[in-house]
């Protein structure tokens, strides 16, 4: 049979070798970043790129709270620890060091969308917590004068400042800017490096939403203690000397939870029902209190550093009582926390939406 050579099939054939390609690179883009890899940093390790080193900031042995995995909002109740009337991270002294370092600063800055010359009013209102969760996080380092980024999951016990929506913005070890993770990044199916730790599983990995912008910023953080004991207020933005009275750990501390964990909401109610705190309407700039924009994670990840000197291993008794100064609650000792207070919304910028 004479083969036929038909100008047609031959126009044919490469356009189906074409749409062969183009499915195949549909499918790969289809996949996303599942298989990303992301950096393990354990408490007491700068990990790649430290902007500096900050000893005695995070905590070993820290309780980790029961509820883990899947994604949680900033203003959940209990999401957050620390030793009540002491904070570990010093935001003074990371101010003093950006000031002293202008070209950290700068890059510093950039990664919050804010001008160099805001970095005090920023850094002065975030809150010095502990993390009780493994948490997924974008980490912008600084190397031979560049920034860097890559995702990054944070151990339990690792000391943070969180912003105004409850997002963590610094590292606290390193003095390292952090945000949220890239949306394409999944803890499942992901590769790690860096050395793991007892516990360390990919479903209990947290991820942190900003609150919602519509309820305001927040100004009292429900936190608890490091034993898991006792839960207490904190206002933001302050160190520990305003921090409320014991009390019983909130709900979602005591609630049991099956071996599967999964998204849950804050079930906060609705905020307007606690004192409007001691800040000011209007005396927040525009764009510096974003919860931060997702970043690429474009970064190397590195392996892990020497461990940062003097990371408390205990906690130090819980001092004297009294109730909160500035915009805590007061509830009082022997009650439980309530949900943590807004301020009206406007007072910051909202956090970007999707």
């Amino acid at each position: 049979m004479t083969e036929m050579h038909s100008p047609i099939a031959r126009f044919m054939r490469p356009a189906s070798a074409v749409a062969g390609l183009v499915l195949a690179a549909g499918v790969l883009t289809a996949c996303g970043d599942a298989g990303a890899t992301i950096t393990r940093l354990t408490v007491g390790t700068p990990g790649p790129d430290p902007y500096t080193l900050m000893s005695g900031t995070d905590k070993t042995d820290i309780k980790e709270r029961p509820k883990a995995g899947g994604t949680t909002t900033g203003d959940s109740p209990g999401l957050y620890g620390g030793t009540r009337r002491e904070a570990t991270c010093d935001p003074q002294k990371l101010i003093e060091f950006l000031q002293a370092n202008p070209d950290k600063a700068g890059a510093w800055a950039k990664v919050h969308g804010i001008p160099v010359d805001d970095i005090p009013r920023y850094v002065s209102r975030l809150t010095p917590v502990v993390l009780r969760t493994d948490t997924l996080v974008t980490n912008h380092g600084y190397r031979n004068g560049e920034p860097t980024s890559g995702p990054a999951v944070l151990q339990a016990g690792m000391g943070v400042l969180v912003n105004g929506y409850g997002v963590p913005a610094v590292k606290c070890n390193c003095g390292n800017p952090l945000t949220r993770p890239d949306k394409k990044i999944s803890p499942d199916g992901a590769s790690y490096t860096g050395r793991s730790w007892p516990g360390f599983e990919e479903r209990k990995v947290t991820e942190i939403e900003p609150r919602d912008a519509k309820k305001g910023t927040i100004v009292t953080f429900v936190l608890v203690d490091p034993e898991g004991t006792m839960g207490f207020e904190r206002p933001r933005a302050t160190e520990g000397e305003a921090d409320g009275p014991p009390a019983e750990l909130p709900a979602t501390e005591t609630e049991l939870t099956g071996d599967s964990p999964s998204p849950y909401d804050s079930g906060l109610p609705s905020p307007g029902t606690g004192s409007p705190g001691t800040e000011s309407p209007g005396t927040e700039p525009t764009g510096t209190e974003s919860p931060g924009t997702p970043s690429p994670g474009t970064g190397e990840d590195g392996g892990d550093q020497p461990a940062s000197p003097g990371v408390t291993s205990q906690d130090p008794g819980m001092g004297g009582g009294g109730d909160p100064t500035g915009a805590g609650t007061g509830t009082g000792s022997g009650t439980e926390p309530g949900p943590p207070m807004s301020l009206p919304p406007g007072e910051e910028p909202a956090p970007p939406v999707g």
